[in-house]
C-alpha cells in the first residue's frame, strides 16, 4: 500500500485542528555580530535573549557559533591557528556561563553557541541552559563541515544529547543538531530515537528551498518539531525557520535581523506521536547494518578543507 503525505495528515489533522494545548515557544535569534569580538556579541545576544523573554519566550536560540559570528579565519594569514584558538572559550568561562545567569535571571533557557576550547581540541558547541541556570547539556557538532578549512580543523562531537526543559507549561525534552547535521538525516533521527520533542538548530549557510525543506521533512517524518536559527544579511541571508511535525511552517523569518517566534502546541504534538506510523512506530532497525559500515563507493571520495583525502574514520 502506497503512504502518501495525504494519508498522514488524514490521521493527525483531526488532532492538529484541535484547540491550543500546552504551548513551547522557540525564539530565533536572527542576529548580526561583530566580527569575532567576543563582548560585543555576547552584549547583543544579550539584548536579543531579553526582548525574547519580553515576548514570553521558553527558550532563545542563537545562531552557530555565535561567540565568532561564525567568522572564518584566514588559513593565507600568518598566525591564523594561534589567533583562532585565542577566541575559543572554555565552558565554564565568563563568556559562557554569563548566559547561564541571563537565563536564571529571565526564567527562559538560552541555547548558547561558541568556539569551544574543550580539552580535545577546539569544537563548534552548543550548551543549553535552563531558565534556573542550570545547564541541560552541551553538544559539539558530529557532522563538522569538513570540506571547508575552519571546520576540518575542529573536532566533531562524538554523540548527539536530549535534555528536559522545565517550562511554564510544563516538560519538554529537546534535542539539538547544528547546521550541517541535519544533512544526515540519521541525526535528527538518533534525536528522536533518545526522545526529542522539539530539536534546535543553530545554523551558519545559505538556506534554498531544498535545505529549507529538510527541516520540514525532518519534522515530518521523525514527527518532531524542528527550531532552527540563522544569521542575516547578504552572506547568510537569514531565513529563520520552524516546523510543526504535520509539515506546518510556524515561522519563516525574511533577510533582517529580528527575534522570530515559533509556538509549538505540545499537546498536539504528543497526540500526533500516538498515533502516526511515522517516528519509531514500524521501523526494522535489524536490517539497518548498512548504516554503520565504514565501506562507502569510490564515488563518494572527497578531499577535505585541508587539501587532503577525506577519511571520516580518522576522527
Amino acid at each position: 500500500m502506497r503512504v502518501t503525505l495525504m494519508a498522514f495528515l488524514a490521521v493527525v489533522a483531526p488532532v492538529f485542528g484541535a484547540a491550543h494545548g500546552a504551548e513551547f515557544t522557540v525564539a530565533l535569534l536572527q542576529m548580526a555580530p561583530q566580527g569575532n569580538d567576543l563582548e560585543a556579541n555576547a552584549a547583543t545576544a544579550e539584548r536579543f535573549c531579553r526582548e525574547a523573554a519580553e515576548k514570553g519566550a521558553d527558550v532563545a536560540l542563537m545562531p552557530e557559533m555565535w561567540s565568532i559570528g561564525y567568522t572564518r579565519p584566514d588559513p593565507e594569514r600568518e598566525g591564523w591557528r594561534e589567533a583562532f584558538q585565542a577566541k575559543a572559550l572554555r565552558k565554564d568561562s565568563p563568556w559562557v556561563r554569563r548566559f547561564a545567569d541571563l537565563a536564571a535571571e529571565l526564567d527562559m533557557a538560552v541555547g548558547v553557541t561558541y568556539l569551544e576550547d574543550a580539552d580535545n581540541g577546539l569544537r563548534n558547541t552548543l550548551t543549553l541552559f535552563d531558565r534556573h541556570g542550570a545547564e541541560v547539556f552541551t553538544y559539539a557538532k558530529v557532522h563538522t563541515s569538513d570540506f571547508k578549512h575552519m571546520e576540518r580543523n575542529m573536532t566533531p562531537g562524538d554523540a548527539f544529547f536530549t535534555g528536559t526543559l522545565d517550562t511554564r507549561s510544563g516538560p519538554v525534552k529537546v534535542g539539538a543538531m547544528i547546521c550541517f547535521d541535519r544533512e544526515a538525516p540519521e541525526s535528527a533521527r538518533i534525536l528522536m530515537l533518545q526522545g526529542a520533542e522539539i530539536i534546535l538548530t543553530p545554523n551558519a549557510c545559505r538556506l534554498e528551498e531544498l535545505r529549507l525543506a529538510q527541516f520540514r521533512v525532518r519534522a515530518f517524518e521523525n514527527l518532531v518539531g524542528t527550531a532552527m536559527a540563522n544569521y542575516p544579511g547578504e552572506n547568510f541571508e537569514g531565513r529563520s525557520v520552524a516546523y510543526a511535525p504535520d509539515g506546518k511552517c510556524l515561522v519563516l523569518a525574511g533577510e533582517k535581523e529580528g527575534v522570530y517566534l515559533a509556538r509549538f502546541d505540545m499537546d498536539k504534538i504528543r497526540a500526533a506521536r500516538g498515533k502516526s506510523i511515522w517516528g519509531n512506530a514500524y521501523r526494522r532497525p535489524h536490517r539497518y547494518a548498512p548504516l554503520l559500515s565504514p565501506e562507502r563507493d569510490p564515488v563518494w571520495n572527497r578531499t577535505d578543507g585541508n587539501g587532503n583525502p577525506y577519511d571520516p574514520s580518522v576522527r
